[in-house]
C-alpha cells in the first residue's frame, strides 16, 4: 500500500520542482555525475572552495557555442581555473558519461569535445530526455590527461549546459596520477634497487597495491551500500541497486552517482532513488 502511495507523491514533487525551475531559471537543470565533472567534484567536496557551484552543480547554463568549462557563465569562474589541478578519473579508450537531469528540457544535441575538437554528437531531435542520460564516447584517439567538454544543447532555448570532465585516458602519464604517484612511487623505486631486488619487488607490490588500496576503497565506497540500508550521507559514491535509509524511509539507487548536499533521496525520488 505504501509503495502505491509513494509514487504519485513523488511524481507530484517532481512536477512542483519543474514549476519552481520555470520561475527560477538558475535553480536546477543537469550535470555529468560520472566520471565526475568539475562541478560534481566541487559538490562532493573533493575539490574545496569552489564558491556557489558546490551547491548547484546542475546550473552551468549559458548561450550555445562556448568552449569554456563554465560556458562563459560569470557566476562560476572556478570551473575555468586550471591552477586547481583538477583530479582526473582514469578511464579506458571508451568512456560512458552519465548525466543527472533535474529539469528535463527538450534537447537538440549532446556534444563532446576534446582539445576543442568535436569527438561525439548525439541528436535527440528536440525530444524530452529521461531523468538520467548516458552516452558512450570513443576516446581512443587520445591518451594521457585530457579535459572533455560535455555540452547539452537545449532544443527550445538559445542556451546550453556545460561540463568539463577531466580524465586520464589509458592510465598513462600526464594525468592526476603524476601529481600523487611520484611522491609515493619514486622513493619506493629508488630505495628498492638499493636494498635488494627480490624483497624490494615483492614488498611494494603486495603492501601498497593489494592490501592498502583494497581496504581503503572498500571502506569509502562500498561500506555504506554493503550494510543494506545505511543512513544516506553526502560525499558517498552510490551504485545502482544500493539501498539507503533517509528519515526512516528506505530507498534504492536508480543511477550511480556521488551524493551531495541538497540531493537527499526524499527530494530526488524517482530521478536517483526509488522508495521501497
Amino acid at each position: 500500500m505504501r509503495r502505491k502511495i509513494a509514487y504519485p507523491l513523488a511524481t507530484l514533487g517532481m512536477v512542483a520542482s519543474s514549476l519552481a525551475v520555470a520561475a527560477s531559471p538558475a535553480s536546477a537543470h543537469g550535470y555529468v555525475s560520472t566520471p565526475p565533472s568539475r562541478q560534481a567534484l566541487c559538490a562532493a567536496g573533493t575539490v574545496t572552495d569552489c564558491g556557489g557551484i558546490q551547491f548547484e552543480p546542475q546550473s552551468v547554463e549559458a548561450p550555445k557555442g562556448s568552449k569554456e568549462c563554465n560556458g562563459g557563465n560569470g557566476a562560476f569562474p572556478v570551473l575555468n581555473d586550471e591552477s586547481r589541478n583538477w583530479p582526473a578519473t582514469t578511464v579506458g579508450s571508451s568512456v560512458t558519461f552519465n548525466w543527472v537531469l533535474t529539469a528535463r528540457h527538450r534537447t537538440a544535441t549532446w556534444v563532446y569535445y576534446v582539445d576543442g575538437k568535436e569527438v561525439a554528437s548525439f541528436d535527440d531531435k528536440n525530444q524530452i530526455p529521461e531523468a538520467t542520460v548516458s552516452h558512450k564516447v570513443d576516446l581512443s584517439a587520445f591518451s594521457g590527461k585530457k579535459t572533455v567538454l560535455a555540452v547539452w544543447n537545449i532544443g527550445d532555448t538559445v542556451n546550453a549546459f556545460y561540463n568539463c570532465v577531466d580524465v586520464n585516458i589509458g592510465g598513462t602519464g600526464g594525468g592526476s596520477t603524476p601529481t600523487s604517484a611520484p611522491t609515493t612511487s619514486a622513493p619506493a623505486a629508488s630505495s628498492a634497487p638499493a636494498a635488494s631486488s627480490a624483497p624490494a619487488t615483492k614488498a611494494p607490490t603486495t603492501a601498497p597495491t593489494t592490501v592498502a588500496p583494497t581496504a581503503t576503497a572498500t571502506a569509502t565506497t562500498t561500506a555504506p551500500p554493503a550494510s543494506g540500508g545505511s543512513e544516506w550521507a553526502p560525499g558517498v559514491s552510490y551504485k545502482t541497486g544500493d539501498v539507503v535509509t533517509y528519515e526512516g524511509v528506505s530507498y534504492q539507487c536508480r543511477q550511480g552517482h556521488s551524493s551531495i548536499r541538497s540531493w537527499e533521496p526524499s527530494i530526488w525520488t524517482l530521478a536517483l532513488w526509488l522508495p521501497l
